[in-house]
């Protein structure tokens, strides 16, 4: 860290104005995507964006995200058993005040980037800094930061990682990544279905049946506008049956992704007799494609597989706009291996600023993370 030096701003009016040619190699560090943040990120998040210098000049880039969970109105009601009664009394009493260095609301490696090769020794100092400055920001508000996580590097780059600044932090793994390295030779959606096995195929066919009537369109910024409510409202049925949340979006958050980034974010809507009745979107990252949050009614997601369905879709748009991979995240891993995402093992490290509740990080965090058993799929011939 010699010649290296950071600041932490916490509004991008304030960024440097060489900030997107530092970032250009990660949509989700761009400022179009941090102004979203700043527009509409959850009432819980603040964010927090950090610009490494080399001497005078930026070279790199990096996000940081505080998360208040005492704000959270649930962690996740689909999983009503003692161990989630448990993990939820932990995180509330001893583990509500988050420090993330990286993006929790997206699965991947994207919470850095340089613009030139900087070692992982440096890499590992610089994040562990900016988050000792961090942690003393909000001690001067009388806020204690209680644990500090650095989240979702691939796996090459966290064993150089713990060789240096990350080495006494426990790290962990939790659900895979699912990713769909799309082949050179799918050009269009035909290639992809031939490709299946008769099981696969026959599942194909039978999903497709089912969704026969859903008009299904990709919706433009005054048609987000004007079903704004019901897209939060089908969203917000799906997110708070999920098994683990630590945020929930604000209201304007798929509008003002809309406005920001246009045609890097698409909405899609699945309507019956014109009422919305499901939603999935899409973040354009370079030539990888990014599903997102979505949301259904839950009663004819059951009776028209509209999540398969809607599976299928994002792959459709990702072979026909040749995208190299989709990065389907984490959750629903079996359905999502059956058209096609492998399982990619993401690494996070974290630490409790407790001295003593961090001696036994290695001890409490597998007990809080929800038990997982799974089948992979293998669709392809």
């Amino acid at each position: 860290m010699d010649t290296h030096t950071f600041k932490i701003y916490a509004s991008i009016t304030e960024l440097p104005g060489s900030w997107d040619a530092v970032a250009v190699e990660n949509a989700f560090l761009q400022t179009p995507y941090l102004r979203v943040l700043e527009e509409s990120a959850p009432t819980n998040m603040q964010c927090f964006y950090i610009g490494i210098f080399e001497k005078t000049t930026l070279i790199g880039v990096a996000l940081a995200q505080y998360l208040n969970l005492n704000q959270l109105e649930s962690f996740g009601e689909r999983d009503q058993c003692l161990k989630t009664t448990v993990r939820n009394f932990v995180f509330k009493n001893f583990a509500s005040h988050v420090l993330f260095l990286g993006n929790n609301m997206i699965t991947g490696q994207n919470g850095y980037v340089f613009n030139k090769n900087i070692d992982a020794k440096n890499i590992s100092e610089l994040l562990v800094a900016c988050a000792t400055e961090i942690i003393h920001f909000f001690k001067k508000q009388q806020i204690t930061i209680h644990i500090v996580s650095f989240k979702d590097f691939y796996q090459h780059c966290a064993e150089e990682l713990k060789q240096y600044a990350f080495a006494s932090m426990y790290e962990f793994t939790t659900q895979p990544n699912m990713i769909f390295d799309l082949p050179e030779s799918w050009e269009t959606h035909e290639d992809y279905t031939a490709a299946f096995s008769k099981k696969y195929r026959d599942q194909y066919k039978r999903s497709h049946k089912k969704i026969e009537g859903i008009v299904t369109r990709e919706l433009s910024l005054a048609e987000i506008h004007s079903n704004e409510e019901r897209i939060y409202e089908l969203y917000h049925h799906v997110a708070k049956n999920a098994p683990f949340n630590t945020f929930f979006l604000a209201k304007n958050h798929f509008s003002t992704f809309k406005k920001q980034c246009g045609e890097h974010f698409v909405l899609c809507g699945y309507f019956s007799d014109e009422k919305l009745i499901g939603f999935h979107t899409l973040l354009l990252n370079g030539d990888i494609l990014e599903t997102y949050f979505l949301g259904y009614d839950e009663q004819i997601q059951k009776e028209k597989m509209l999540y398969l369905n809607m599976l299928y879709n994002m792959t459709k748009y990702g072979i026909e706009h040749r995208f190299r991979k989709i990065i389907f995240g984490r959750t629903a891993l079996e359905i999502k291996s059956s058209v096609g995402a492998k399982p990619v093992i993401m690494t996070g490290f974290i630490y409790h600023t407790n001295k003593w509740i961090n001696k036994l990080m290695s001890r409490i965090f597998p007990k809080l993370e929800p038990s997982l058993v799974w089948q992979q799929r293998h669709p392809f011939k």
